[in-house]
């Protein structure tokens, strides 16, 4: 599947990227000598944990890599009246008869324990360029739904917020 990025989430990953092959690469290869240097590699429990680590960091350069390769580049800008990405908005939950605000994010930053919600999912395609006011109908499932109203959408952009890491 491509992955839906806008240019600061392609930034960040680009980050990560030089700081892994830059910063953790250098510092596994060490960890990889100096523990190579304690003798018998078949017991030695600190090589084989530092070998873990130099590919686990390996193998995240090669996603990141890949998922920029095949990325969808998609734009943050929305109308200033309605909900676009890296909008924070207030909607009223009507079979809750509460409030809850949530951030409306790329799939790649998607953290809903931080009420960050993707636009990939049920509620964040529901929402996504709606105004102030509007009811909404979120399809969860084949047998499930439920309607909101937007509350509130306060404009930000992406920068401050961390890309999922795996």
């Amino acid at each position: 599947m491509r992955e839906k990025l806008t240019k600061s989430d392609v930034k960040k990953i680009e980050e990560e990227i030089e700081h892994r092959k830059l910063v953790v690469r250098k510092e596994c290869l060490e960890a990889v000598k100096e523990a190579r240097a304690h003798g018998d590699l078949s017991e030695n429990f600190e090589y084989h944990a530092a070998k873990r680590e130099k590919n686990q960091n390996e193998s995240r350069i090669r996603y990141l890599e890949n998922m920029l390769k095949n990325a969808i580049i998609i734009s943050e800008e929305s109308r200033e009246d309605e909900i676009g990405l890296n909008n924070t908005v207030i909607l009223y939950m009507e079979d809750d008869d509460e409030e809850e605000e949530y951030k409306l994010v790329t799939s790649i930053r998607g953290n809903s324990m931080n009420n960050m919600i993707s636009t990939e999912s049920p509620l964040g395609r529901a929402i996504l360029h709606k105004k102030v006011g509007d009811r909404v109908l979120v399809q969860a499932n084949e047998t499930y739904s439920y309607y909101v109203t937007v509350r509130k959408i306060e404009k930000t952009d992406g920068r401050e917020d961390p890309i999922r890491r795996f």
